[in-house]
C-alpha cells in the first residue's frame, strides 16, 4: 500500500471471515494511551496517516476511538486521506460488554465514536467477562462472571452479517480459549491479537492458528507494557542492539522485522512521526538466518497477565481464576 510523503510499501493480508475477504496491513498502528489525552492521540494519527500508516487499532477500553475518529474526519477534510475505504480501523469488545445482549449495542456505539458506519476488524478484547457496568480497570474481582462464550461468539457474527464489522476475531485468546470459539463458530475468527514480540515468541499458538487459518497480530511488539516498571525485555535487549547496530537500523526496526517475518501483523504506538516513518522502514530488507537463529534463543518472558485486569484485594467468588489464566503453555 503505497502512500503520500513515504516511499514505504505496506504488505496486506487477506483475512479469512466467513465469505468475506478484508485486506490488513501487516503493520498498524495503536492507540492505547494511559492516560488518556485526546488531542495527543488525535495528533498522533494524522501524523501516522501522513506519514503511510492505513491500520489504526483501537478499543472501547482505550477511550481512544473518538479522538480517532476525529482525527480521520479530519484528514479526510484535510485531504490527506481520500475516503474511508482506504482505512483498516479495529476496535474491541470490552469485558464488561462481553454478554450476548450487549455486543450489538456496544459496536453500535464504537461506530458513533467512531464516526463510522463500519469497523474492519472487531475483536473479543479478553476471554473474560465482567459484570455490566462502566469499563474500569483495575476492576474488583467479584466483577468477574461465567461468559457465555457461544452466545457472545454468534452476537459477533451477527454484526458481521448485518455488516457493522466486515471481520470479527479475538485478543488474548489462548489454544484452550480458541478451541471453545471453533467449537461452537459458523464463521471462525479470523484475527487472535495477542502479545508477541521476541521476548514472548508465542510458537505454540502462532503453530495452532496457522493450522486453522486463524491470522495473529501482535500487540506490545516491543514490549511496552511493563507492569513491574522494569524496562522492556525487547528495547533493553542485548542481542537485538547487537542485530541493529550491526545494520544500521534500530532495535524496534529489528524486533518489529522478526515479527513481520514470523507473518505476524505488528500493533505498535507511537505519536512521534520520525518513529512512525521508522516504524514502516521494515519492508525492504531482511534478517539473515544467523540473525534469526539468535533472536529464537531470547529468554522468553510474558509481560500481559490477566491478573493485572483485578484489583488485588478480594476473591472471585463466580469464577475459578484457573480459567482466566492466558499464559500458553
Amino acid at each position: 500500500m503505497a502512500s503520500a510523503g513515504t516511499t514505504a510499501v505496506v504488505p496486506e493480508v487477506a483475512l479469512r471471515s466467513g465469505n468475506a475477504r478484508t485486506a490488513m496491513p501487516m503493520v498498524g498502528m495503536g492507540t492505547a494511551s494511559f492516560p488518556l489525552v485526546h488531542e495527543a492521540v488525535k495528533d498522533g494519527v494524522l501524523s501516522a496517516i501522513e506519514v503511510g500508516f492505513r491500520h489504526f487499532d483501537t478499543a472501547s477500553m482505550y477511550g481512544t476511538e473518538k479522538p480517532l475518529g476525529d482525527a480521520v474526519a479530519e484528514a479526510l477534510r484535510r485531504g490527506t486521506l481520500r475516503s474511508r475505504e482506504d482505512l483498516f480501523v479495529t476496535s474491541k469488545l470490552w469485558c464488561s460488554q462481553n454478554h450476548p445482549d450487549l455486543v450489538l449495542p456496544s459496536l453500535r456505539e464504537t461506530l458513533k465514536n467512531l464516526q463510522m458506519e463500519y469497523v474492519d476488524l472487531y475483536l473479543i478484547h479478553w476471554p473474560v467477562c465482567l459484570k455490566p457496568g462502566p469499563p474500569e480497570l483495575p476492576t474488583r474481582k467479584e466483577n468477574a462472571v461465567p461468559l457465555d462464550l457461544a452466545g457472545v461468539w454468534r452476537a459477533m457474527e451477527e454484526c458481521q452479517r448485518l455488516g457493522l464489522a466486515k471481520a470479527i476475531g479475538v485478543s488474548n485468546f489462548t489454544t484452550r480459549h480458541l478451541d471453545g470459539v471453533l467449537a461452537v463458530a459458523t464463521v471462525p475468527p479470523a484475527v487472535n491479537q495477542v502479545e508477541l514480540n521476541p521476548a514472548w515468541q508465542q510458537r505454540t499458538l502462532r503453530a495452532y492458528c496457522a493450522d486453522r487459518g486463524i491470522h495473529v497480530a501482535a500487540y506490545s511488539p516491543l514490549g511496552g507494557q511493563n507492569w513491574d516498571g522494569q524496562g522492556s525485555a525487547v528495547l533493553d535487549s542485548e542481542v537485538l542492539a547487537a542485530i541493529a547496530k550491526a545494520r544500521g537500523k534500530t532495535v524496534a526496526q529489528v524486533a518489529l522485522r522478526w515479527i513481520h517475518e514470523q507473518g505476524v501483523t505488528c500493533i505498535v504506538k507511537s505519536y512521534s512521526k520520525e518513529r512512525l516513518r521508522q516504524n514502516l522502514g521494515i519492508f525492504d530488507w531482511e534478517l539473515t538466518d544467523e540473525e534469526r537463529l539468535k533472536i529464537s534463543q531470547i529468554p522468553q518472558r510474558k509481560v500481559v497477565q490477566t491478573s493485572s485486569l483485578f484489583s488485588q484485594e478480594g476473591e472471585f467468588t463466580a469464577v475459578d481464576p484457573a480459567e482466566l489464566n492466558i499464559l500458553e503453555e
